[in-house]
């Protein structure tokens, strides 16, 4: 089977969504690796069998000393350690290339699924390395038509890929008929949201519904990054609930 080294932002066991759609089924056909970002810890790395894919957790002492060397030995040990010598490189992170820069794939691709450099606390070098994984990809795919207007003329074979839904999933919920024991308590009618609360969610627009219509309530489930719990409206209709 072909390898497929995956370089991602986002943990694997964060939230299941579009890195996991899409390499859970990869992993039907090819050997899967998803590297996260480095943990803090002795130099070393670690494999987890998961959903059918080799997670690669990355430990690294100190992020200030040498990062770029010290990653990219380990990268080039893992490499060895595993036999891989033919492999397909997968980016979601353009920062990924501080220590993979060097690396020689048949194929590279960038899914970039979000506009990274908008959100809170991104790294300045993040646009300068995505404009070399622009030169470096075979192929680009963007999280959206908007992305895809914003970036279309920087490489000469990018494509729309909006993400999705997994539908087998969510139809499971049309047979439930029962409510989950923690939101029994909540009366109707309910609206529900499920998925990362950060800096994109519309804390003002929930703020305002949920006040001018206080008899509708509010499903608010995800783990909530990037920004301050205290910031989140409170009020009777309005129930937050960590995935």
């Amino acid at each position: 089977m072909q390898n497929i080294l995956c370089f991602s932002h986002l943990r694997w066991n964060f939230v299941f969504q579009r890195p996991q759609h899409v390499l859970t089924r990869f992993a039907k056909n090819y050997n899967v690796f998803y590297f996260e970002e480095p943990h803090t810890g002795p130099d070393s790395y670690e494999i987890i069998k998961q959903d059918g894919i080799s997670v690669v957790i990355i430990h690294i002492e100190n992020h200030h000393d040498d990062y770029k060397g010290r990653m990219t030995r380990i990268m080039d040990r893992f490499l060895k350690d595993q036999h891989i010598q033919d492999y397909l490189c997968w980016y979601y992170t353009p920062m990924a290339l501080e220590y993979t820069a060097h690396l020689t794939p048949k194929v590279t691709v960038y899914d970039s699924m979000d506009e990274l450099s908008a959100f809170r606390f991104a790294l300045p070098q993040l646009l300068e390395l995505e404009e070399e994984l622009f030169k470096k990809a075979d192929v680009v795919f963007t999280g959206g038509h908007t992305l895809y207007q914003a970036k279309k003329d920087r490489h000469h074979n990018i494509h729309p890929f909006p993400s999705s839904i997994d539908k087998e999933h969510f139809r499971q919920a049309r047979r439930k008929t029962t409510d989950s024991s923690d939101q029994q308590h909540i009366p109707h009618p309910r609206f529900g949201f499920f998925g990362v609360i950060d800096e994109r969610f519309d804390i003002e627009l929930l703020k305002e519904v949920s006040a001018r219509k206080p008899d509708w309530h509010f499903v608010i489930i995800g783990p909530v990054v990037k920004i301050d719990p205290a910031e989140l409206p409170k009020a009777e209709n309005i129930h937050f609930f960590r995935s």
